[in-house]
């Protein structure tokens, strides 16, 4: 058995919520939650203790980076990811899936994993399932993901087809190479936007009873209605006892609708992404904070945020640190949008808890589509 356990809570009565709690050998997660993505051992421009702060309860990396630089067994010999970053809460990892399909031209599928050039010098490398788990289990994070074949959208149903057929055969192959009991593996569905694909490859990876799911697969270009609709398909074929991940999603509607339909966990560079360029969610929409409108606009960004950020800066300082390319205002606008989105999940913990989650999202859309910035 793994060290890493879930408890379902509690589902909303009205929809797919669900309230949970996620437990490993590094801290319990109360989930839905959103995950600050640390691709590199880092949270971009945030201290491991500021993150913390803003109520972060586990952290994303990334096995592809990381294998890269500064190499898997770098951070073994500093005792692990944890203490090599001085994170003392829950790490999940991905694959290096992701990353290695999107090299494009960079890479060769075979049918026993991939071959690429590294987008850092060129050289050549070999990932499957093997190494994909020698790598994670090198890391040491409380929870790794399987290796799995992400295929580009728009895609022929052919393509979709081989993706899921790659996906379930290295599923297999990554319990077969993995032996760490304080990690849990968690499987990956793909499909496409085909619900028949889609079911199958559920079928077949929930068969191999792994200890979570990822939804892989999402989120790569595709409208929002049709990922809704492939996680709406999705809820009544995989098991109840089980988290959900779903991967790469980190906009606050998505959020919402991805909880709506029993989504567990969910992370995404996104907030930290649009952050660093200028870009800030609140209660009242998308406010680029860097635009020329705000270089007298002493108010903070969100009037109804309590975060850092809100509670000491306006609007015009923090568009001056930004044009003048000063690293606290990168850091201000950081702090902010990961606040503003652990702030989201807990308001949505709190009503699923209450039966008021339907509410609490028509509130929330109703203030944050008015366009009141």
């Amino acid at each position: 058995m793994y060290d890493v356990k879930f408890e379902l809570l509690k589902r909303d009565r009205w929809t797919g919520a669900r309230l949970g709690r996620l437990t490993t050998p590094h801290g319990t997660v109360e989930t839905p939650v959103f995950m600050p993505v640390g691709t590199q051992a880092t949270v971009k421009t945030m201290t491991p203790e500021e993150v913390k702060g803003l109520g972060a309860e586990i952290i994303l990396s990334n096995t592809y980076h990381l294998y890269l630089r500064p190499g898997a067994d770098i951070v073994r010999e500093a005792g692990g990811l944890h203490r090599f970053m001085n994170w003392d809460k829950p790490i999940l990892t991905d694959s290096g899936g992701f990353q290695v399909f999107s090299l494009s031209d960079l890479r060769q599928i075979t049918e026993e994993g991939v071959y690429f050039r590294s987008h850092l010098d060129g050289s050549k490398h070999f990932m499957g399932p093997k190494e994909s788990m020698e790598v994670q289990q090198a890391l040491g994070s409380d929870i790794a993901m399987a290796f799995d074949e992400c295929v580009a959208y728009p895609a022929s149903r052919e393509e979709v087809e081989v993706g899921v057929w790659r996906t379930s055969k290295w599923a297999e192959e990554c319990l077969k190479n993995h032996h760490r009991k304080d990690q849990a593996v968690f499987g990956i569905i793909q499909g496409g936007m085909d619900k028949e694909l889609r079911r199958r490859s559920a079928s077949e990876i929930t068969s191999l009873d792994f200890p979570g799911y990822g939804i892989g697969g999402l989120s790569v270009g595709e409208p929002k209605e049709i990922m809704y609709r492939v996680l709406e398909d999705l809820q009544e074929h995989l098991p109840e006892n089980k988290p959900r991940y779903l991967m790469g999603v980190g906009s606050p509607d998505c959020l919402i609708e991805g909880v709506k339909r029993g989504v567990d966990m969910f992370d995404c560079v996104l907030p930290t992404r649009i952050a660093r360029n200028g870009t800030v969610f609140t209660t009242y929409g998308r406010l680029v904070v860097r635009n020329a409108a705000y270089a007298r606009d002493f108010r903070p960004m969100d009037p109804e945020c309590d975060c850092y950020a809100c509670r000491n800066f306006s609007r015009a300082y923090i568009r001056h640190l930004l044009k003048a390319d000063e690293i606290l205002g990168m850091r201000l606008t950081t702090i902010h949008n990961l606040y503003f989105l652990i702030k989201l999940m807990h308001r949505m913990r709190e009503a699923i808890a209450n039966d008021q989650f339907e509410e609490m999202a028509v509130d929330f859309y109703t203030r944050y589509n008015s366009g009141k910035i």
